[in-house]
């Protein structure tokens, strides 16, 4: 029994434009979602979806619809949503292709109401740019100017604009004139591609930066593409905030507030709120750095820099029309990002007030709820315990297994497991491994189901593997599916990264032609 009932393309699309909760859940692999899927949906595939719904769909009654492609993984997925005590399930008729049938729209790439988002905003402010050569030839010229980065340490750390310095998104505004005293000074806002570089260059203006701001055209990869060299390994980051900087940012934040109709709401409402968790979805996000995040965070907050979650929303939200609560300590980067979420369509945005003074809070990174993890039925062997001749399954994604994988280990999608197990080698024991080994523990409570073999997950995962000095792999070696579980970005993709580049960048651009014809998202408007 799948404890869920269906929907048609049409009613679906009526559903769209009511004011009820709904969370549209695509539960195909990223790869296959990628290249075929509607507008307004999150991709929770199926083989991990019990790891992450709960944060993704935190009420547990939420009107939630399932779409596949008619292939039985919605279907699957129902029971699965069932057992863990979601209660308004329905699956799409036909799956992403009658959409499609019915005459409505389907998009490609990843996190597209973000990337969307950010080609309007170019259109609509007509947001300065400048590009790669013109850039460089203002470097070699000695110009006054400072290059921001707005992506994540990670991303920076990997490749960035020579001289750059690391400033995420929601950090701009609240750094900006520590960063660049000079009013004279240049800022540039760079990402990888565009929407970052868009939406970063816009904050400042926005928070009316006396500077002269523009975004890089096209980031990295412009820079990349205009046969000029990126650094690599670079560390640097904005400083500690000075009480001018600070002055000024509030002060800043406090217009944009003004101006974009962003609410504030007290502890006492917040708390009042997670009362009715059981009648209305609320979400928690600390919108600042990862360090002061791990410091010390509201109990029970998710950690979702600011820019980050205007860049890929439905990572982070996947029920529309949820009440959604930012909290920082000063209120600058959850205003700037609230923002943006009002310029998005989300009408029930807040910044909340002395949450961090007020309310209980804990320290550490987030742990997700997922008691199926500790209550699978199954057994488990330690790194140095594996019986001989056993078949080592890992079914963490494929740039993990890419990237280092238990030595001569198999790699396999959890959902086709059935199908994978026609393809690894007969074995009297099989092992199943993942990165932290949570997704294991599921992993091979689903394989028990499907033979008679002996069936283990691996304690601790590949990470316990790699820690206890056990041999590590790379590359492809043994693969049991098709590599169809990532959408590969064009830095991980095989071939020409030159090609890869400029056909992202051709499909960010189009994306503002097609939501017109979508029609499912309509930004509301605001003077520039």
């Amino acid at each position: 029994m799948t404890g869920a009932g269906n929907i048609d393309a049409k009613a679906l699309r009526a559903a769209f434009d009511d004011e009820g909760e709904l969370a549209v859940i695509d539960v195909r692999e990223e790869g296959v979602f990628g290249q075929r899927h509607l507008l307004r949906c999150a991709n929770i595939p199926l083989s991990g979806i019990e790891l992450s719904i709960r944060d993704l769909v935190p009420r547990a009654a939420t009107r939630i619809v399932l779409i596949d492609a008619d292939d039985g993984l919605a279907a699957r997925a129902a029971t699965t949503l069932s057992a863990m005590g979601y209660s308004d399930l329905k699956i799409l008729d036909g799956g992403v292709e009658a959409w499609a049938a019915t005459g409505f729209e389907l998009f490609s790439g990843m996190n597209v109401p973000s990337k969307v988002f950010g080609e309007y905003v170019e259109h609509h402010c007509d947001t300065p740019n400048i590009s790669a050569e013109e850039l460089k030839a203002k470097i070699d010229s000695g110009e006054d100017m400072v290059i921001l980065d707005s992506r994540p340490m990670d991303e920076f750390h990997r490749m960035n604009i020579p001289g750059g310095i690391d400033s995420p998104g929601a950090e701009l505004a609240y750094h900006v004139r520590d960063l660049a005293p000079n009013p004279d000074t240049l800022v540039v806002v760079n990402c990888a591609g565009r929407t970052r570089s868009i939406i970063g260059a816009q904050s400042l203006i926005n928070a009316g930066t006396p500077n002269r701001v523009m975004a890089l055209t096209n980031g990295t990869m412009g820079w990349h593409l205009a046969g000029l060299e990126l650094e690599h390994g670079a560390t640097r980051k904005y400083g500690a905030v000075t009480d001018a900087g600070l002055d000024w940012a509030q002060s800043a934040a406090a217009q944009v507030a003004k101006k974009y109709g962003v609410q504030t709401i007290d502890v006492e409402t917040v708390i009042s709120w997670q009362g009715e968790a059981d009648r209305r979805s609320i979400y928690l996000f600390d919108v600042r750095s990862p360090e002061e995040y791990e410091a010390g965070h509201v109990k029970g907050s998710r950690h979702a820099a600011g820019g980050q979650l205007v860049q890929a929303t439905d990572k982070y939200v996947a029920t529309d029309n949820a009440r959604i609560v930012l909290i920082d300590d000063t209120g600058v980067r959850a205003t700037m990002t609230a923002h943006w979420l009002v310029q998005m369509g989300k009408t029930d945005v807040f910044v909340l007030r002395g949450g961090l003074d007020e309310m209980p809070t804990e320290s550490g990174p987030y742990v997700s709820s997922v008691p199926e993890v500790a209550e699978a039925s199954i057994k488990t062997v330690a790194s140095d315990q594996v019986p001989d001749g056993a078949v080592i399954v890992d079914i963490a994604d494929s740039l993990s297994y890419r990237d280092g994988h238990v030595a001569g280990a198999w790699w396999a999608i959890r959902s086709r497991l059935e199908d994978g197990l026609t393809k690894l080698p007969s074995a009297t024991s099989y092992v199943v491994t993942s990165d932290d080994g949570h997704l294991a523990r599921l992993g091979a409570q689903d394989l028990a189901q499907l033979t008679d073999a002996d069936v283990f997950a691996l304690e601790g995962g590949t990470d316990a593997w790699r820690a206890a000095g056990q041999p590590i792999e790379e590359g492809y070696s043994s693969l049991a599916a098709e590599r169809e579980d990532i959408f590969y970005k064009p830095y991980d993709r095989e071939g020409t990264v030159e090609d890869a580049m400029n056909q992202y960048l051709d499909w960010e651009i189009e994306l503002i032609n097609q939501i017109k014809r979508d029609g499912t998202l309509i930004f509301p408007e605001f003077a520039p």
